[in-house]
């Protein structure tokens, strides 16, 4: 994920340190850093976030919260989306000012959420259990144009491209705090009644859709659109792309804002199946809180306020099941026993501040309430995880494991699967993986590769023996005088999965059996083989040369090879003798050498001028050249 460093500093009064030293932070304590660019003044960390914390850190605001933990930097509280005591600002607004993205000027619960009985201009209704809330507020009057430069730029830096000032200020929330969102034209909608009518429900068998980027796409029963009810028409495809038929464009006055949460099984299973894969559905695919779409709701009609102007008309939320407020305990004794440490109650009262948890402890048992959008905090490892991290894994000191307390156990399919490997090594054979999708088979695939080889293998043989064909021309390159291939793998036949061992011979001849285990009681008898099994390649094609001469007796042929590969130079990737017999007091000696470029196709003339200069240097030693 592209993280703007300017707008991460917008979340705290004191300036972060410099970028490197925030990268280094969040490498050592939460992410890796897949790298940082320079952007103009801002620089832009690719932050890696694991899939246990795609619940809260897609966003800037997840980010900022895992720095203040680690840094020791208190959060600015009016500039954080999610502080409480922040609901007392009018929902009129203002434009920001400065040139990042901006968290103040929130409107208030009340303004923004105006009183359910009151005539809001809208209805949602949800007809499946998978989507678990559906806020939607009317606003009117809004002016649709070039969204202003702080909002352009933020979106720009982090590698998206402005569409205007609605959208725009959808996605600057959505990266901001994790919560995809949508607005729709109100003005292409069915109007019935005094009223909009938005419903949520499964896809029709069949039903098209013109998505967003201009292509229709055919649902069906197992995925969620939004509809305009009235109508009967898919307006969106719930949590991964809006339809044409509700697209905001420049006449757009009146619009209706999505701020919903939807199954996360469901998102990844309808983006799949679509090759539909958005920012949305990345967010929704890793699950998050249904209470996120409240303040993403909050700040979005804020952020149009201040960009679009226009009014909100009133808001709907159905939330048809709220989600619980969990609790997770965990003792000081627990948490110094897993780490290997000797913290105090202190220490670790001191990390869950940091974090921003709320706690109670007594008698060295804490019991956590983690914040709403931590959904990957479920039982007490989880909180010492945190502990340990936060503190620095590298302040724990390093403990030698004990002695294992009985004989390691050996696997009997690993063990027939070693044994056999190595005694094929030890007769010449080569190990290779071919790939276990097939043109025919037993079992098709249903999310193919490709339409070539739909199938799952039953048996190894034809692979190995297209790996064998396709290596036969190369055993000089492979410096082998005969290719000979093995494979242990598995196969599906006969409704089952079995492990199976093929071979293939010089001569081309296949053979395969099923591998049977084989009970053992020490896998020391069999160590691994020290052969190289991988080595990089080049895709240009080799050329070969053979150079045979006549030697005085005795002459020592590793020395005479040394000679001729250092002559040979860099392009000469292989060199063995392939031959070599004695007549009188002369030794004849057969080089043959393999040339090849990792960087481009070498040409016959400039191999020729090597050969060529490899003859003159052994004229030169007095070697007579056959």
């Amino acid at each position: 994920m592209k993280v703007s460093y300017n707008w991460l500093n917008n979340y705290f009064d004191k300036k972060l340190p410099p970028v490197g030293e925030v990268s280094d932070a969040l490498t050592f304590h939460a992410f890796e850093i897949d790298g940082v660019e320079a952007h103009g003044d801002d620089s832009i960390l690719d932050v890696k976030v694991t899939p246990n914390r795609g619940h809260d850190c897609l966003c800037h605001r997840g980010i900022a919260k895992e720095l203040s933990a680690i840094l020791k930097m208190p959060m600015n509280v009016p500039h954080d989306p999610f502080a409480r005591g922040n609901e007392s600002i009018s929902a009129e607004g203002g434009a920001p000012q400065g040139d990042g993205p901006r968290t103040e000027q929130i409107p208030s619960k009340e303004s923004a959420y105006p009183n359910p009985a009151a005539n809001a201009g809208v209805s949602v209704e949800i007809k499946t259990p998978l989507c678990k809330r559906y806020i939607a507020t009317h606003m009117k009057g809004v002016k649709v144009g070039p969204s202003p430069d702080w909002l352009n730029n933020s979106l720009e830096a982090i590698g998206q491209k402005s569409i205007n000032n609605i959208v725009d200020a959808t996605n600057m929330v959505m990266f901001n705090l994790g919560q995809p969102l949508h607005a729709f034209d109100a003005g292409k909608l069915v109007h019935k009644d005094g009223a909009y009518a938005i419903e949520v429900r499964p896809a029709k068998v069949g039903e098209k859709m013109l998505a967003l980027d201009g292509k229709e796409y055919t649902l069906n029963e197992s995925m969620l659109v939004i509809a305009d009810a009235d109508k009967d028409e898919a307006i969106g495809i719930a949590g991964v792309k809006g339809g044409m038929p509700a697209g905001i464009s420049d006449t757009t006055t009146d619009i209706i804002i999505e701020s919903a949460n939807f199954d996360g099984v469901s998102v990844r299973k309808t983006a799949s199946a679509l090759k539909l894969r958005t920012d949305a559905s990345a967010r929704f695919e890793q699950v998050i809180s249904p209470e996120l779409a409240f303040y993403g709701m909050r700040q979005v009609v804020e952020t149009i306020l201040a960009v679009a102007g226009g009014e909100v008309v009133g808001t709907v939320d159905v939330y048809p099941e709220k989600q619980e407020q969990t609790y997770v305990s965990v003792t000081l004794e627990q948490i110094n026993r897993v780490l290997g440490v000797q913290l105090t109650g202190a220490d670790v009262a001191d990390v869950f501040q940091r974090l921003g948890f709320s706690y109670k402890e007594e008698s060295g048992v804490f019991e956590v309430q983690p914040p709403f959008e931590r959904l990957d905090l479920v039982i007490a490892e989880d909180l010492i995880e945190e502990v340990g991290r936060i503190i620095g894994y590298d302040k724990i000191t390093a403990t030698p494991l004990p002695p294992f307390p009985k004989k390691s156990e050996i696997n009997a399919g690993f063990y027939a699967a070693e044994k056999a490997r190595e005694e094929l090594i030890a007769q010449g054979y080569s190990e290779v993986f071919t790939s276990v999708f097939a043109e025919s088979g037993e079992r098709t695939v249903l999310n193919k590769v490709d339409g070539v080889k739909p199938h799952l293998r039953s048996d190894l043989k034809t692979g190995l023996l297209d790996a064998w064909q396709k290596n036969q021309p190369n055993k000089d390159l492979l410096g082998l005088k005969e290719v000979k291939l093995f494979e242990i793998g598995v196969v599906w036949v006969g409704g089952t999965e079995e492990t199976h061992i093929a071979t293939v011979d010089a001569k081309g001849v296949a053979a395969e059996r099923v591998l049977e285990p084989i009970a053992a009681e020490s896998y020391d008898a069999h160590p691994l083989s020290d052969a190289e099994r991988y080595e990089t390649f080049s895709r240009y094609p080799y050329i070969v040369r053979d150079v045979a001469f006549w030697t005085p007796a005795g002459t020592d042929e590793d020395v005479v090879m040394k000679e001729i590969e250092e002559k040979a130079g860099e392009l000469c990737v292989r060199i063995s003798l392939f031959d070599r017999f004695q007549k009188g007091e002369k030794t004849s000696l057969g080089y043959r050498l393999i040339f090849q470029s990792f960087e481009r196709t070498l040409t016959e003339a400039e191999v020729n001028q090597i050969m060529q200069e490899i003859s003159r240097i052994l004229v030169e030693k007095g070697f007579e050249v056959r």
